[in-house]
């Protein structure tokens, strides 16, 4: 039985959790996850393969642990915008996307890198997918974990209910 967050079942979760899945934010995250998951694959594949065929020994296995915690990450993130978009599709009801299963868990602690090693190439992606996990780890968080706030405004909400006054819904 997959476990379920003990706030699903609160119309202010439900509501937040459908607002993100309709909002920009998300079609600019997803956009962005995606994207860099297709040019971490292509650089894992190409000029990465090369860049790591000419590292020293003890490089060369950080760049073999290092290239698996950056393609984990982005594994867990992308997961998550899935999640996300099935909600939004109408292929997951907001409360089933609650469930334990479906969180963005904390990373394992691990060495910092030897940078001056490391590929170029390695180094940006490594940044770039820590600070897209950050932000997506933050949302998760909000949405999911944190205690909901009865009055917490909803803006998208607030905007479309607007929009239908406004244009006779």
């Amino acid at each position: 039985m997959t476990e379920v967050n003990a706030f699903a079942d609160t119309p202010w979760r439900a509501g937040v959790i459908q607002d993100f899945a309709r909002s920009e934010l998300f079609d600019r995250t997803f956009e962005e996850g995606m994207q860099l998951v297709e040019e971490t694959a292509a650089y894992l594949d190409g000029a990465g393969r090369h860049d790591s065929k000419i590292l020293s020994r003890n490089a060369a296995l950080g760049y073999a642990a290092e290239s698996m915690r950056l393609t984990t990450r982005l594994m867990q993130v992308a997961s998550w915008l899935l999640v996300q978009r099935a909600v939004r599709e109408g292929e997951m009801p907001p409360e089933a996307a609650c469930a334990e299963a479906y969180r963005l868990g904390e990373e394992a602690p691990g060495d910092a890198p030897a940078v001056e090693e490391l590929p170029f190439g390695l180094m940006n992606l490594l940044q770039r997918s820590e600070r897209l996990y950050e932000r997506v780890r933050h949302l998760d968080r909000r949405m999911y974990v944190e205690a909901p706030n009865e009055e917490a405004p909803r803006p998208v909400q607030a905007h479309l209910d607007r929009l239908t006054a406004a244009f006779g819904g």
